[in-house]
């Protein structure tokens, strides 16, 4: 797979396909910079057409996932005419965008703070396991912006709810890891020192089952938050499973569990 060198980013291919995409500036408590939105795009861009079955989204480093926009280049910002922040914006969530957009599973191991930006970015995920040092926060008040940030407005609220989306993005305030469970901000809290283990493990039961049913399930969820017609729905999930029936993977799984043994999915 052609991966490109990266300076705030890495990328490691495990075996069966799993992807592992690290945020790598721990000196900065992975805290994001121009740069690295520029990076975002780049890395889904290299990721999307390839072959992997899930994809692991974490960081370097034991103090933090993602400690939101790096401050020290706080100047830049400010510098830039509106034309060019609505440019900036526009490629920060685009980068966002292109990583949950990725047409496989991503799953975020976050331990320490994922605040503002890292928040978001947790966000972007389908599944988040989390460390009991986790601190989530979209902490974009405190620094004068709104929750109408990196697409947190609009995933946040599908995932907890108005209310209490309203509530963390309007005090700014730290959700812990049993809370973020508790809300569904979060999938579970496993011990730090097991959770990259724990992610790889999920992301291998993953691919235990056909590349095309679990991506086009990925699609339909990810649609379906899209649309508020339930005819909608019904229709994207009925033409997704019609077209599954023409795989490869369909019947080979019928015939494997009528054989009472293990399938084996091509993808094709």
């Amino acid at each position: 797979m052609d991966f490109p060198e990266l300076e705030t980013l890495t990328f490691e291919l495990l075996a069966g396909d799993i992807g592992v995409l690290r945020i790598n500036r721990p000196e900065r408590m992975n805290s994001q910079t121009v740069r690295m939105f520029h990076e975002y795009g780049e890395a889904a861009f290299a990721l999307r057409d390839s072959a992997l079955r899930t994809l692991i989204l974490t960081a370097t480093g034991e103090r933090a996932f993602c400690a939101g926009f790096d401050l020290d280049e706080l100047d830049v910002i400010t510098r830039m005419g509106v034309r060019e922040f609505l440019r900036f914006q526009e490629t920060a969530t685009g980068g966002i965008q292109a990583i949950r957009h990725l047409p496989f599973p991503v799953i975020a191991a976050i331990h320490g703070p994922a605040t503002g930006g890292g928040m978001a970015l947790a966000l972007s995920a389908d599944i988040r396991l989390v460390s009991p040092t986790v601190k989530f926060s979209a902490a974009f008040v405190k620094v004068g912006l709104s929750m109408g940030e990196l697409g947190t407005s609009y995933n946040l609220t599908r995932l907890v709810g108005p209310g209490r989306a309203a509530e963390i993005g309007y005090t700014g305030r730290i959700v812990g890891a049993e809370e973020a469970v508790a809300i569904g901000l979060a999938n579970r809290v496993i011990p730090t020192g097991e959770l990259f283990d724990e992610a790889v493990a999920m992301a291998r039961l993953i691919a235990t089952n056909s590349p095309g049913g679990v991506r086009m399930s990925k699609r339909a969820i990810q649609r379906n938050q899209e649309i508020t017609s339930y005819a909608a729905a019904l229709e994207l999930e009925n033409r997704g499973q019609a077209l599954l029936t023409r795989t490869e993977d369909m019947p080979e799984a019928l015939a494997a569990f009528k054989d009472k043994r293990e399938p084996h999915f091509s993808g094709r």
